[in-house]
């Protein structure tokens, strides 16, 4: 339920650019989505087609760009990617945890309008 809340603000965003750039119609929408979301394409695409009918987004194409996850270490400050599924251990010391850098981003990239 979550993807409709995001989709509807992703809405708002493409329509409002949409109409102060006197568009006729949104062709394509570049969406950028960090892994640690835990949002889900599918079901954005399938919340877009809804609530995209009778807009100047209808029948707009959507693109995902993933950003994998990325999270320095707290003890020696080495960059890495962290297993998602466990407890995150920085490969170069060991030491366990680290602050996320990369992986929450979600934002729109562009718009291609007519």
């Amino acid at each position: 339920m979550h993807e409709l809340a995001v989709t509807e603000s992703i809405m708002g965003i493409v329509l409002r650019h949409a109409e102060a750039a006197g568009a006729k119609r949104v062709t394509a929408i570049h969406l950028t989505i960090g892994e640690l979301t835990g949002l889900v394409d599918d079901s954005i695409q399938f919340y877009f087609d809804f609530i995209g009918k009778d807009t100047l987004a209808e029948g707009a194409r959507l693109t995902f760009k993933r950003v994998p996850a990325r999270a320095r270490c707290h003890q020696c400050g080495n960059e890495f990617e962290p297993d998602t599924g466990k407890l995150w251990t920085c490969p170069a010391c060991e030491a366990i945890g680290g602050d996320v850098v990369a992986g929450r981003e979600f934002f729109v990239d562009s718009i291609e309008v007519e």
